[in-house]
């Protein structure tokens, strides 16, 4: 039994949104996902997927790229990005499949690890970060808080988080969710989010005691990681 993670699948079997235009590494990925994934993943283990999962814009469109998700072998755990406009209430998404569920203001366990989240946002400071970030940035915060809180009153004290947006900027810069992880006693972040340039300002390594881990599928050559 093994956890995993990948992030920005960008799935498309029902959208024309083919992913080769950000490069040719991109073509068919996800018979490349797919391939990597059933050799290495058994149905003992877990996949951790931080957002952007489908292109799709609607629930009943994304149905086709979810459940082609839930036949690849073991649990999955799906978390939001900023291109999935499909997710809808998260009890109508976590009836939907026995082994992929989905996080949003609860939390799963791995062994005796707490697996919480939210979505992340664009960081405060940032040049794109306007007033109607500021609303969105807060929001998040407090998902986030609303899980690491229902982990710790389980009893839970090893956690990874899953957050889509890098939760530094490309000058390591802390940030209210940086913040919020030390206060927490968080051991591993996974992200993703970021592609093609901006890959070189990933942070893959420990920062301050926290493991961070870049996940997007580009980056790990839509290989899923191993994480414990």
């Amino acid at each position: 039994m093994a956890l995993y993670a990948i992030s920005d699948l960008h799935l498309a079997f029902t959208t024309d949104k083919p992913m080769d235009i950000f490069g040719s590494k991109w073509l068919k990925h996800d018979e490349k996902i797919k391939e990597n994934w059933i050799n290495k993943i058994t149905d003992e283990d877990m996949v951790l997927i931080a957002g952007d999962i489908s292109w799709s814009m609607r629930a009943n469109e994304s149905k086709v790229d979810l459940d082609w998700i839930d036949k690849l072998p073991g649990k999955k755990i799906i978390s939001k990005g900023n291109h999935d406009y499909w997710w809808s209430g998260i009890s109508k998404l976590n009836n939907m499949y026995e082994n992929t569920k989905f996080l949003q203001n609860n939390f799963y366990t791995y062994e005796d690890y707490a697996i919480c989240g939210s979505r992340g946002w664009i960081l405060e400071g940032s040049d794109k970060f306007t007033e109607k970030d500021k609303k969105i940035f807060h929001r998040e915060l407090i998902r986030l808080r609303l899980s690491l809180d229902k982990a710790k009153e389980y009893g839970y004290e090893k956690i990874i988080v899953m957050i889509h947006y890098p939760p530094m900027n490309e000058k390591r810069e802390e940030s209210a969710f940086t913040e919020l992880f030390k206060e927490y006693n968080v051991e591993k972040v996974i992200y993703g989010h970021l592609h093609g340039p901006s890959l070189s300002n990933v942070v893959n390594e420990e920062h301050e005691g926290i493991e961070y881990i870049m996940t997007s599928c580009d980056f790990l050559n839509f290989d899923p990681k191993r994480i414990v």
